[in-house]
């Protein structure tokens, strides 16, 4: 049972983290110099 609730959740997890990595990616802080740097792997997930 508890296999089955990790299995779900962690899918759940998963597609959540990639919404927030393409929103994180198409978006830019107003102060520039708080401008994180972006991973190679987020720059996939930009909309062109």
């Amino acid at each position: 049972m508890k296999k089955a609730l990790l299995y779900k959740w962690s899918s759940v997890l998963t597609a959540f983290a990639v919404l927030i990595t393409t929103w994180s990616a198409n978006t830019a802080c107003t102060f520039v110099t708080h401008q994180p740097k972006l991973p190679e792997a987020a720059k996939k997930l930009r909309k062109f």
